[in-house]
């Protein structure tokens, strides 16, 4: 039972005034002033006690007809067209109904969206047994900051620009690339701010993961990445170099590289978006500190709530 939040009486209250009234010989008016209601609620209870009501609870508002209500069996339809993908528009032109009534019997009975036509996938969750055995690399594109944006200040003005020597704007400050790397096993990430997304400069940056990796005591095995352009031939190529095995995600399906997707939400809400920063360097230098926290305190919720060096084959080294 959900009371309203004017309520002045509850289904003890109401039991109280009944038993006032009947067992007790007070006065319906006496009754109602005690429980701090009018006259015609303290009736009204009454009344429903006497006919049998013993929880006095409140009972829907909802009426008993409603003439304009579709019928069930054009709900059916409704639905049944639906799951044959047809959009509300086309359903509204087949029935005659307004697209507003349409649309929303197709949320009523949870088909709003198309996606919902499909039943959802389970949820499919692996973990490597050791560390190194499998990475994940991923790439970010955030904007560089000029000025505090509207993500912290909550304003959306004129967009800030920079401005040549004439004086004219030339566009938005651009964007870095946030390149990440991170164990299937222990979670360990290692995280570069870079200028671009290029192959070059992939390679360059799973190079210096690799090596950072080591450090921790992790020898890397395989390594999974998307199909974006920096993650190709070249890239290949450079995991043979190194003894690595390159895996691909299967195509528009960001969840195969769930790991790494998962490890951005966390970098963009705890680092990227958690603080006011005057400039992108300024977020850049708070980057390590950040990373350090990670990696070797903050507790991580797939791992029994600890951090993800307890999983490391060295447990002893500190980074800084």
């Amino acid at each position: 039972m959900k009371l309203h939040r004017n309520h002045r009486t509850c289904p003890n209250s109401r039991l109280l005034i009944c038993r006032r009234v009947i067992g007790e010989g007070w006065s319906l008016k006496a009754a109602a002033e005690a429980a701090g209601c009018s006259e015609r609620t303290a009736a009204k209870w009454l009344a429903r006690f006497r006919a049998g009501d013993r929880a006095l609870e409140d009972r829907c508002s909802r009426p008993h007809r409603s003439p304009t209500k579709l019928p069930e069996r054009l709900v059916r339809a409704i639905e049944a067209l639906r799951r044959l993908r047809m959009t509300a528009a086309e359903i509204a032109a087949a029935f005659g109904l307004a697209l507003s009534t349409v649309s929303v019997w197709l949320k009523r009975i949870g088909l709003g969206k198309r996606a919902r036509l499909d039943p959802p996938e389970p949820p499919n969750r692996y973990e490597r047994r050791h560390p190194g055995e499998l990475v994940h690399v991923d790439v970010k594109k955030l904007g560089r900051i000029l000025a505090a944006g509207h993500r912290v200040t909550g304003f959306r003005g004129s967009r800030v620009t920079q401005t040549t020597a004439k004086g004219r704007g030339r566009g938005v400050a651009g964007w870095e690339f946030v390149h990440v790397c991170v164990d299937d096993h222990s979670r360990l990430a290692y995280v570069e701010v870079l200028g671009d997304e290029c192959a070059e400069t992939a390679i360059d940056f799973l190079g210096r993961a690799v090596a950072w990796f080591v450090e921790q005591g992790i020898e890397v095995r395989a390594l999974l990445s998307d199909n974006g352009s920096c993650y190709r031939r070249r890239f290949s190529e450079a995991c043979r170099a190194l003894g690595l095995k390159h895996l691909h995600t299967r195509p528009y399906r960001p969840r195969t590289n769930g790991k790494a997707e998962r490890f951005i939400q966390t970098l963009i809400n705890e680092w990227a978006y958690a603080r006011v920063y005057g400039t992108s360097a300024e977020r850049t230098a708070q980057l390590p500190s950040w990373l350090s926290h990670y990696n070797f305190r903050r507790p991580h919720g797939s791992l029994g709530h600890r951090p993800p060096t307890t999983r490391s084959n060295n447990l002893v080294r500190n980074y800084n």
